[in-house]
């Protein structure tokens, strides 16, 4: 008994580590792609990756058809830390995209997405159970450029901008009526007990695993940590004239 009890301790602890490895090679990927699309040439905006208070990065997203159109994939978001986002890049909490024509055919080839979280509101949007682009947040294709002089108004005021990278093209994509939801499952085996994104990303309840260490050196370099708004200075008061 003692040593079936033993076998069975060993092969969930096997399982345990390749579970977390699986999560551990999931960042890995993410961090990759990421540097990989901020080294294009005219990729998005430096202006606009250093005003995102988060980053997601979903590498390799497949498009299915079984009667419909549609999209999954599974990816990492990380956010800046600090009460007002000013901080340095927080560990990564795992996600999911689901989607139906997410406004790109990608055929059978797989795509990498970045999605740039433009403020608290779309921040606080993803840290809840699940939103649908277009609904909960307002999500617009991200424009391309050294800089984002060339944004609509509906870009510069969207919650979310959105880019994408398929056979060696990059620019931005609509993902509007697709769904990102926190995969709690993978959070778990990544970080080894029940924990939600929120407590990842903003509560810094998660120290960052080593395979976090490419994106978040990445961001931390391209995107440096914001400096706090300076508080207004009060005019001097004027001297009385004699």
């Amino acid at each position: 008994m003692r040593k079936l009890m033993a076998v069975l301790v060993a092969l969930a602890l096997t399982g345990s580590l390749a579970a977390q490895q699986e999560e551990e090679k999931r960042i890995q990927e993410a961090g990759v792609v990421l540097k990989e699309i901020l080294d294009i040439p005219d990729n998005m905006p430096q202006d606009l990756l250093e005003k995102a208070e988060c980053v997601m990065v979903l590498p390799s997203v497949k498009k299915f058809a079984i009667g419909i159109g549609g999209s999954a994939g599974k990816g990492i978001l990380t956010c800046r830390e600090g009460d007002k986002f000013t901080g340095k890049w927080s560990a990564p909490a795992m996600f999911r995209l689901e989607g139906l024509n997410v406004g790109l055919q990608l055929g059978g080839q797989a795509t990498d997405f970045v999605l740039l979280v433009m403020n608290t509101k779309g921040g606080d949007a993803l840290l809840g159970s699940k939103v649908k682009l277009g609904a909960d947040a307002a999500a617009a294709a991200g424009p391309k450029g050294r800089t984002a002089t060339a944004a609509t108004d509906a870009q510069l005021k969207a919650e979310i901008l959105s880019y994408s990278r398929s056979k060696g093209l990059f620019g931005g994509v609509s993902l509007e009526g697709s769904t990102l939801r926190q995969d709690n499952g993978a959070n778990k085996k990544l970080y080894g007990r029940e924990i939600t994104a929120r407590e990842i990303v903003r509560e810094s309840k998660g120290p960052a695993p080593a395979a976090a260490q490419q994106i978040l050196a990445t961001l931390n370099a391209r995107a440096t940590p914001k400096r706090p708004a300076a508080a207004p200075t009060k005019a001097a008061p004027k001297t009385p004239k004699k």
